[in-house]
């Protein structure tokens, strides 16, 4: 039995299907076909079920999954361990935000630290998904909740204030209730978040025009003239054309956290990176950990 054959096992439980599986690990389905039927004839037992809707794990498969997953843990704690006593200044660092946050709040950061050490390549992954820290899937994730994975290292970075912005003057919207105007907002997703209520509540009248997840084609489709849109004060300050709207109170803000797992503290590509980010937005000095 090899490793690699149950990061495979592991990938089709996780997927239920071998397509899936394969856009996990970057096989092709053949290859995992193959190797999935190897480790089977390993074991001597079926691991899955195939079924019209996918995999099933079978009762033997789902004692293979648990010692599966032990294996993976360990290796890689194995692996953080190895990152986190790095000597000199190389190899990868994977960092994950939202999309506004990345692009207007990041790359700056990551421009300065590819400049200055330039042995270190940064991914930054700019998706709405979370990140498993634990599974190495991200070093680093900024997001505007805090984190609930145990053995994660976590501090909040920074408050934003959001402020509703447009083009054009509506009148008295909070007299109206904004009646006849045109609204760019959050898709259905996000209903719950605490500025699309707000909106909700100051404009009930106004029609919703577009919806998106990304808040830069928000604050595009604004500057463009498209309807009114909340957005973060750091992103719509800066788009030309589009103004503050004053309606006598001010959407809540968010904070931003920071996470990173225990076992990557002495990496020191990372906690130079922070370093950098907590001088441009957060408070002075080494990210504590």
């Amino acid at each position: 039995m090899e490793w690699g054959d149950l990061k495979i096992f592991l990938a089709i439980a996780r997927a239920g299907t071998l397509g899936g599986a394969a856009r996990l690990i970057g096989q092709t389905q053949p290859t995992m076909g193959r190797r999935l039927r190897a480790l089977e004839h390993a074991v001597g037992h079926a691991l899955f079920q195939r079924t019209s809707e996918g995999f099933v794990l079978t009762d033997e498969g789902r004692a293979v999954l648990h010692h599966a997953e032990r294996v993976e843990e360990e290796t890689l704690a194995f692996t953080r361990s190895l990152n986190g006593q790095e000597v000199e200044l190389g190899g990868t660092l994977r960092v994950s935000s939202s999309d506004w946050f990345g692009l207007h709040m990041l790359t700056p950061v990551c421009t300065e630290f590819s400049r200055t050490y330039p042995g270190v390549t940064v991914e930054l992954l700019t998706d709405a998904r979370l990140f498993n820290l634990a599974r190495r899937e991200a070093d680093l994730v900024f997001r505007i909740q805090p984190f609930d994975q145990p053995d994660i290292f976590q501090r909040r970075l920074m408050h934003v204030e959001y402020a509703l912005y447009g083009t054009t003057e509506y009148g008295d919207l909070k007299a109206n209730g904004g009646k006849g105007c045109p609204l760019i907002m959050l898709d259905s997703a996000f209903d719950d978040f605490p500025d699309v209520q707000w909106l909700r509540r100051l404009l009930p009248d106004a029609h919703v025009v577009f919806r998106s997840n990304n808040r830069d084609v928000q604050a595009m489709m604004c500057a463009r003239g498209a309807g009114l849109a909340v957005l973060p004060r750091p992103l719509g300050d800066m788009i030309p054309g589009v103004q503050r709207i004053d309606v006598g109170a001010s959407p809540p803000g968010r904070d931003v956290w920071f996470g990173y797992h225990r076992d990557l503290r002495g990496m020191r590509r990372l906690r130079t990176f922070l370093d950098m980010v907590l001088a441009r937005y957060g408070e002075r000095g080494r990210a504590a950990g």
